[in-house]
């Protein structure tokens, strides 16, 4: 068999190639530290390195999000913790303030105090993140939520939307507390009605409940109660607002509560003929009124211990720790959201172990494999170069 010229060094130049092309692949492995750069390593090997990069990539945006959303509700949950604190020493001061043995001046101060706390609690509510967006303003983040109005009470302009972040596939957690939820939507204690008690109260009574006992029958309405002598005792007559008569009680007994117009009324202690009070609708009670009135309690000339002082000191205390309720419970929320956060970071965090460890195997490189790898392939390599040469050198003339 003969071997043209051109044949031997078409073979011997494809040789040397491949071995510089096996030889250059190992060293580029080696600078990379990587055993796959291209998808013509290992095609397989390169989607799953695809694959993983992806699902890293994707948990590292969910772990900004957590720590976005970590950051505004513990925020929020430490300024809804100041306000529950701000809340219980205000509550101290009202009581303290209806101490009768206080006197005008006394009483001014203690008012005086409480002002200065609602103010701060005001300014709690108005809270600011670091990029300077109202925290308790639901979406409306660039208005300011709660100010008081032109008769010095408090109104809220944000509304009730709760921000999301996406932290999880298929998870959102809420990153706000609105501040509706927060600070003006606590329970009414006393159930869906709330009460105006007179001045010309002279009996001890107060009013435990007003609630809606059949929604079928209910007539929504300021409905009026006076007392009236019948010699041994009293009789209760509920007006409407257009004073109209809807019910009649005779010798009114408090044990026994009251049922009209879908709604059942409950009073305690023992009112006086004469006596007389308003009921209003009111599903729900604000803390920033309740201690509004609260001061507008202690501000007024007659004592808080005269019968309606009495009674509106009861309900105002119901009113306050609803609302301290309330802010508890949106605290609550926002804790409630952290621990979540916690627990979807963690999982974020052995997710990426996983994903890195299984990347490491797909992708990092054995040292010592490769070197070994590398020192044969560059010993062929100078033997088929040397082969080469020898062969491409050889002459006719040299053996005549």
């Amino acid at each position: 068999m003969r071997i043209s010229t051109g044949q031997m060094f078409q073979q011997s130049t494809k040789s040397i190639l491949d071995k510089q092309s096996a030889t250059n692949t190992i060293l580029a492995q080696i600078t990379s530290g990587k055993k796959v750069n291209t998808a013509g390593d290992d095609p397989v090997a390169a989607i799953g390195i695809d694959n993983l990069k992806q699902k890293n990539a994707l948990v590292d945006q969910y772990s900004k999000n957590v720590d976005y959303a970590t950051n505004h509700l513990s925020i929020s949950e430490s300024k809804i913790g100041s306000a529950e604190t701000l809340i219980s020493s205000m509550r101290e001061q009202l009581l303290r303030g209806a101490n009768g043995s206080l006197s005008p001046v006394e009483r001014q101060m203690v008012a005086d105090e409480m002002r200065a706390s609602l103010e701060e609690l005001v300014s709690i509510a108005n809270s600011k993140d670091e990029s300077g967006n109202y925290m308790f303003a639901g979406n409306k983040t660039n208005s300011q939520p709660f100010a008081f109005d032109t008769n010095n009470e408090i109104v809220y302009s944000g509304d009730s939307g709760v921000r999301k972040s996406v932290v999880a596939s298929g998870v959102a957690i809420p990153t706000n507390i609105p501040g509706d939820l927060a600070f003006m939507n606590s329970v009414n204690p006393m159930g869906d009605y709330g009460v105006n008690y007179l001045s010309s109260q002279q009996g001890d009574f107060a009013v435990s409940s007003a609630k809606i006992t059949n929604q079928a029958t209910h007539i929504s309405d300021t409905y009026t109660f006076n007392f009236t002598p019948n010699g041994t005792g009293v009789d209760l007559q509920v007006l409407n607002s257009g004073g109209g008569t809807v019910t009649t009680v005779t010798n009114f007994d408090a044990t026994n509560p009251v049922s009209f117009n879908g709604i059942e009324v409950k009073l305690s202690g023992t009112p006086a003929a004469g006596d007389s009070f308003t009921m209003e609708p009111m599903e729900t009670v604000s803390i920033f009124d309740s201690f509004s009135k609260a001061l507008a309690l202690l501000e007024t000339p007659e004592s808080t211990n005269s019968p309606q002082g009495k009674s509106k000191l009861a309900q105002l205390l119901n009113d306050i720790d609803s609302g301290q309720n309330q802010v508890s419970t949106a605290r609550g929320i926002a804790g409630n959201n952290l621990k979540g956060l916690e627990s979807i970071s963690t999982n974020h965090s052995e997710e990426k172990i996983i994903n890195s460890s299984t990347l490491s195997i797909l992708e990092d490189l054995d040292y010592a494999e490769a070197m070994t790898e590398f020192e044969k392939q560059q010993l062929a390599l100078n033997a088929v170069s040397s082969v080469f040469s020898k062969v491409g050198s050889l002459s006719l003339f040299d053996y005549i």
